[in-house]
């Protein structure tokens, strides 16, 4: 066959194969048999291998994986992935349609439901119609990496249809997860394999596709559906439900399970509906995803840090199952509390083996009177965390004693003691599970953000004796950490690569990483603005703690207890020692806010900051950070490999700035 007709027959296969998966996968309604399906797949297979020239990237054989990687980089978001606020209640999802129409001051707000996937969400990006990069969501601004494997899922179009007239570039947001009998199936094979099998469908869909090496992720039956546009060029739909549309008519699955609803009690009788049938449904959901249908009012109700103030998840109740309590143990937080865990003959809830579940504190022990061997009822509080709902009595039973929680650490032995309803361990640095617990926090991203400093690793350099405090982290050398299991030269210089970024860093982040008891992020970040600087936060008493909008008397005497504690005030001493430095928080004039009213975007990869720290430092000098460009932007930042919106910055005329002059423009402010 010569060159031209091979070119013919393979466009054409790939056309026809092309047409099948988006029968199958989109819109399940196949039309040939598998046997026929490999057929033409193996014919396709054949003439690529016979004219290795004609082989492209977005051809449907190009699914079985690439070689293995070193890590997954980081890319940030065309604009930040949130995640939702959950109901679970009539009366709530009434208030916030109530809130709605206020908000809008419209008499009628109508909405698109469709199903919250227990899954991992992706950020995908297509580029005149093919598939050019995918991310999983990480922090929300910035994720992973996986295109590769992304390429090997077959529900997920490499080119979409062109005969809809796709847009030059389209970034969309899906769910990537697993379906209930393909689970059970890889499952089987795992065990039969005599590896552990996966606790459930969602743990499953992340680990495969977090995978190093794509192969593996080919392995795995993984699907993905799609569900919002986050950015395009042209025009966007008007409304959600054409959005999904659109995204059909383009040969992307969405969604066949959904409702456009015109009022409130649509919604709340479509929830009560698929609540009924769910499990009749080949996948794993935890409730309803409730939309504002209408894009401009989306825009005009906006969004908060973390969720848009347009959509909820309407959240199904908790499955409850009944099995026995086989014994209570007792595990030891990173901060040190003591919580009381039932340890369960194993019982199977929504699709989910369960062997233990959560006692929460010993008041809570009492008040539900739950004991060894006692009968019980198990729900997963909200679909993820296990808990006992309730004590089911046995006629007959002779019961065992009431629980009563250690007097001594059950992992260091030091003396345990109460503070309102919950026990601690007052062991702190000298109890390995708080000693561990602290410095996953610490480097955490939200803290300091060490990346590849993971469980793991954290356990090896505790018990090794590495790491006897936070301070430790920053001595540690190359040499010491190739003796570790799983390390070599390069992974090495990458851990210490990481913590030699973290030197410097945010007040807020700072608090946040000292893992201090009852302050999380938003606490430290009203710290950081109120004080400023860490020295005053250390100097400070509980009273003018308590003085601070938002803290109370138990927060107060948490900050006092912590920082009045030598051991905690010698380690932070001794990181400044180690050259980490603490950024205080600017004064609010005029002077220390340079870049007040303006508008900074940023595109492309960034080497010296990742895309969060950049907005941070913009925000911190009164500018804003924004996810487009317009005639209102003053500065788009460039990094390596910028899209579209470096091509808008000089259509528009805007400033454009190197990452160098970035950095120049912050050290002069």
């Amino acid at each position: 066959m010569n060159r031209r007709d091979a070119q013919a027959r393979i466009d054409a296969l790939r056309k026809e194969i092309r047409r099948h998966d988006h029968l199958y996968y989109a819109k399940d309604r196949p039309e040939i048999s598998d046997a026929e399906y490999d057929r033409l797949f193996r014919e396709l297979s054949d003439l690529e291998a016979a004219r290795p020239d004609l082989v492209t990237p977005d051809s449907p054989t190009q699914r079985v994986g690439a070689p293995p990687l070193d890590e997954l980089k980081k890319v940030p978001h065309e604009r930040p992935m949130r995640s939702l606020d959950s109901i679970l209640d009539r009366e709530d999802v009434l208030a916030f349609d109530k809130r709605m129409h206020k908000e809008l001051g419209e008499s009628h707000v109508g909405y698109t439901v469709e199903p919250k996937y227990d899954g991992l969400s992706v950020e995908l990006v297509y580029e005149h119609g093919r598939f050019v990069r995918g991310s999983t969501r990480g922090d929300g601004v910035t994720g992973e990496d996986v295109t590769i494997n992304l390429r090997t899922l077959r529900s997920l179009p490499l080119q979409l249809q062109s005969d809809s007239h796709p847009p030059a570039r389209l970034v969309v947001r899906g769910e990537v997860y697993m379906r209930l009998d393909d689970f059970q199936a890889l499952n089987r094979r795992i065990t039969e394999r005599g590896e552990d099998a996966f606790a459930n469908p969602r743990n499953a869909a992340a680990g495969s596709l977090r995978q190093l090496d794509s192969k593996v992720t080919a392995e795995r039956p993984l699907v993905v559906t799609c569900y919002e546009i986050m950015g395009q060029s042209g025009q966007l739909p008007p409304t959600h439900w054409d959005e999904l549309d659109a995204l059909v008519s383009w040969g992307l699955p969405t969604p066949a399970y959904r409702r456009q609803c015109a009022t409130i009690e649509e919604v709340i009788a479509f929830h009560r509906e698929t609540e009924a049938g769910r499990d009749d449904l080949p996948y794993e959901i935890d409730g309803l995803v409730v939309k504002v249908n209408r894009r401009d009012w989306q825009k005009r109700l906006g969004e908060k840090s973390r969720s848009p103030r347009w959509a909820i998840a309407y959240k199904f109740t908790p499955r409850k199952e009944i099995t026995v309590v086989q014994d209570i143990a007792v595990s030891v937080g990173r901060t040190g509390t003591l919580t009381p865990l039932a340890l369960l003959k194993p019982v199977e809830v929504g699709g989910v083996t369960i062997s233990r579940a959560t006692l929460h504190n010993a008041d809570e022990v009492a008040r539900k009177d739950i004991r060894v061997g006692d009968t019980v009822k198990v729900e997963r509080a909200g679909d993820v965390i296990p808990a006992i709902a309730e004590r089911i009595e046995v006629p007959g039973q002779k019961r065992n004693r009431p629980f009563q929680m250690p007097d001594r650490c059950p992992v260091c032995g030091s003396a345990v003691a109460r503070e309102g309803a919950y026990y601690y361990c007052t062991g702190q640095a000298a109890c390995p599970a708080q000693l561990k617990g602290s410095i996953e926090h610490f480097a955490s991203k939200s803290a300091l953000n060490i990346d590849g400093m993971g469980k793991k690793t954290v356990a090896q350099l505790v018990e090794c004796g590495l790491v006897g405090n936070l301070a430790d982290l920053y001595r540690l050398r190359k040499e010491q950490l190739i003796e570790l299991d799983g390390f070599a030269d390069r992974s090495a210089s990458l851990l210490l690569d990481a913590i030699a970024q973290s030197k410097r860093v945010p007040l807020e982040r700072f608090l946040m990483g000292l893992g201090i008891r009852q302050v999380g992020q938003h606490i430290a970040r009203v710290l950081a603005e109120h004080f400023k600087t860490l020295d005053a936060i250390m100097a400070t008493d509980r009273e003018t703690f308590e003085s601070v909008h938002e803290v109370g008397p138990e927060i107060a005497a948490s900050l006092e207890s912590y920082f009045k504690e030598a051991h905690n005030r010698q380690v932070i001493q001794q990181l400044r020692d180690l050259g980490l430095t603490i950024e205080a928080v600017p004064e609010t004039g005029p002077a220390a806010r340079p870049f007040a009213g303006k508008t900074f975007v940023f595109t492309g990869g960034l080497e010296r900051f990742s895309r969060d720290e950049a907005k941070q430092r913009v925000e911190r000098l009164g500018g804003r950070a924004a996810a487009s460009v317009s005639k209102q932007t003053d500065y788009v930042v460039a990094g390596a490999e910028a899209g579209s919106k470096l091509d808008q910055a000089k259509k528009l005329g805007v400033k454009v700035l190197s990452e160098a002059e970035f950095a120049t423009l912050l050290e002069q402010n």
